[in-house]
């Protein structure tokens, strides 16, 4: 597994992390068993990089990552830790908290259900509107030097945002959705992280599944997966969106690869600061995309994607109408 460094002063990581969100929430049940498998596999492939959330969940996912980890080298993974949301006992969202006072309280029970006495990267999930950042992250900054945090992150924000939190201390990376069907940190975002010394770690590099290559127009959705109200997953949009992936197809058939190792090689291929997180759940799912670790994109493939996926093309915003209010990136 090849390494890569988060931002200037940020932690060494593997080339391709591993999303853990999916193992406890959003995407529809999943099994504790076969997911402590999948982190063991991850883990034994070389990834490092281990991205969690207090809230996903509710403590679930955290506890679930401490028991992967029991009777492991703790120094072995980068845990990357976000904050702030908030939820009902029922699974509701209420909005988000990083006053510098929550920042503290919710670092500590993230401590004490990791059973570690750092975190790797910890980062505010998404700006609270009624806290100026410099706060939230001057909060954390006081954790950093009391030894509880290794470095600083943060999570779909903007150019400006970044700048500001990063005047404060410096950030190691940026969290952002980057994906051949989300590109629109391409145009600012990107060139300023890049003029700061700050890194990318890409998640929904498969666009939540279809860019996987295995995504069916008859797939039935629970009620707790998400998707079921995204966008991008409806009507037409569907129906558009799985017509670009049948065009990528046939650029990852030619290549010899799947459709998931082509989306996977395309992210990584955009620069050595970018770090792509995938979502598997399942051992196999994880094995296809650690495959996309030997592709090597030419220029000439490279432009076939591009043609058969260019940016803008896909159909649907990457969130429903109420959460793209949240993403301070999108603003």
């Amino acid at each position: 597994m090849d390494t890569r460094i988060l931002g200037t002063d940020g932690p060494a990581v593997s080339a391709l992390g591993l999303g853990l969100m999916g193992m406890s929430d959003l995407y529809g049940p999943a099994d504790d068993t076969e997911s402590v498998a999948t982190i063991h596999a991850a883990l034994d492939a070389g990834i490092t990089l281990l991205d969690t959330g207090d809230f996903y969940g509710m403590g679930h996912n955290e506890l679930l990552l401490r028991d992967a980890l029991r009777g492991r080298n703790r120094d072995n993974a980068v845990i990357s830790v976000k904050f702030g949301a908030l939820r009902d006992a029922l699974g509701g969202w209420s909005g988000y908290d990083g006053r510098p006072e929550a920042v503290k309280n919710f670092l500590a029970y993230s401590l004490r259900r990791l059973g570690t006495d750092h975190i790797d990267i910890y980062r505010p999930a998404r700006l609270d509107p009624n806290v100026p950042i410099e706060e939230t992250v001057g909060a954390i900054a006081e954790m950093v030097q009391a030894g509880l945090v290794r470095h600083i992150g943060l999570s779909e924000v903007g150019a400006d945002t970044l700048r500001r939190a990063h005047a404060v201390h410096p950030i190691a990376d940026l969290q952002i959705e980057y994906s051949l069907m989300s590109r629109g940190i391409e145009d600012e975002i990107l060139p300023t992280a890049r003029e700061l010394g700050i890194g990318i770690t890409a998640y929904g590099v498969l666009s939540r599944g279809l860019l996987s290559g295995h995504w069916s127009k008859d797939r039935q959705l629970g009620g707790q997966d998400f998707r079921g109200i995204s966008p991008r997953f409806q009507g037409e949009n569907l129906d558009r969106n799985l017509a670009l992936v049948d065009a990528l197809r046939a650029v990852a058939e030619a290549k010899g690869a799947t459709v998931a190792q082509v989306a996977i090689a395309w992210v990584a291929a955009q620069g050595k600061d970018i770090v792509p997180l995938v979502g598997a759940r399942r051992r196999d799912r994880l094995t296809e995309a650690l495959g996309a670790q030997a592709l090597v994109l030419t220029d000439t493939e490279l432009a076939a994607i591009e043609q058969a996926l260019p940016a803008g093309a896909a159909a649907g915003t990457r969130y429903a109408a109420p959460l793209m209010h949240h993403l301070g990136s999108e603003r």
